[in-house]
């Protein structure tokens, strides 16, 4: 007789929730550390690009000031040893290998140091970064959490009454919002509610965060409600379903014919019991703001993440910015899924182990 086994998938049956953590959390910094150890080896080719091109800018800058100051050019031996001081400084005197360890280690470890070009009024990448990621909060996690109350509460209200006229109203709504594109929907909303019926002023740029409480709110309404109609069908949409087919099982059955509110039925048994999916999309949708988003933001002209990022892009001597909200991204990512095991893992015991049979 084959003995019940002991493991599945390397992980111990009877593992306790902490240690399913630790597991989850150990794989998670091991996939952070082979993504930017890629990413390193890639940002590297072009970051030496980028510094060669600096040690030969500045070694001219020095030889035309030599001459200037000497009234002879530099000798051949002079130039060779202040080419050989800049490449040190610029670090292109080490073995590439060493230089990717170098750029992965730092860079996993938040160690960023400073851009070659200044944006928000300093080079350093941290604080770039910093800056931009409160105002991407401010902006598209607000409007995500109004997302996420709005399409819950009427895909919940929809699943109720299959086929009703809120059910079909809300499918229709949900078809046309998500297959608009945001930035698309933002210059509509630009060109009817700015310069139509001048109810709302453009966000500027210079102006964002020097206005008051009451302008910024006045600045913020039109891309959250862009943000908010483009996104709310989709997740109604979703609940819905979500909702529909866990309404149909025997459990929800039982609790009608027991004579349970409906009220109870609704939200304490078959909300309850949808939740994991839905608690998955909540997690990826509130962590996914953090990233902001390039196209709105341009559209908008507010200055988070997303426009940082086009900046970095648009401008060959940021790389260290770039590199920097790569990984980033890559943070946000992993911490998504994490945190979903996590809480699956809580809500569902018996998650551990499918989890650890597709390891």
């Amino acid at each position: 007789m084959t003995p019940f086994p002991q493991k599945l998938g390397g992980i111990p049956m009877g593992m306790s929730f902490g240690k399913y953590v630790a597991y989850r959390l150990v794989n998670a910094v091991i996939v952070l550390f082979l993504a930017v150890l890629l990413m390193s080896a890639l940002f590297t080719k072009l970051a030496d690009e980028q510094n060669k091109s600096l040690v030969e800018d500045n070694l001219q800058g020095w030889i035309q000031a030599y001459t200037k100051a000497h009234n002879q050019e530099p000798s051949q031996e002079q130039i060779e040893t202040q080419k050989k001081i800049l490449m040190h400084n610029y670090g292109l005197d080490k073995p590439y290998w060493a230089r990717v360890g170098n750029y992965t280690l730092n860079t996993f470890l938040f160690k960023w140091g400073k851009s070659h070009r200044k944006v928000f009024g300093t080079t350093s990448v941290t604080e770039q970064i910093k800056i931009a990621l409160l105002r991407t909060i401010l902006l598209f996690t607000t409007a995500e959490i109004l997302v996420i109350l709005i399409g819950i509460g009427l895909g919940v209200k929809s699943a109720q009454k299959p086929g009703s006229l809120l059910d079909r109203t809300i499918s229709v709504l949900a078809m046309i919002t998500t297959s608009l594109p945001m930035w698309w929907l933002g210059m509509l909303m630009i060109l009817l509610f700015v310069v139509y019926l001048k109810l709302l002023p453009i966000t500027l740029y210079s102006q964002v965060f020097t206005a008051n409480t009451k302008e910024l709110l006045e600045k913020m309404t039109l891309p959250v409600l862009t943000i908010v109609l483009n996104l709310f069908g989709g997740w109604a949409w979703t609940t819905r379903n979500i909702m529909i087919g866990t309404m149909q099982e025997d459990f929800i059955m039982v609790a009608r014919a027991k004579g349970v509110p409906e009220r109870k039925v609704i939200y304490g048994h078959a909300l309850k019991a949808a939740a994991p999916p839905i608690i998955t999309m909540v997690i990826f949708g509130l962590i996914g703001s953090l990233g902001g988003a390039i196209i709105t933001e341009i559209v908008f002209n507010w200055p988070g993440m997303g426009r940082l990022y086009w900046q970095a892009l648009s401008q060959p001597i940021a790389i260290e910015t770039m590199m920097a909200l790569n990984y980033m991204f890559a943070v946000l990512t992993v911490l998504s899924m994490v945190l979903a095991d996590i809480l699956y893992a809580y809500l569902d015991p018996r998650i551990r182990i499918g989890a650890a049979a597709s390891s």
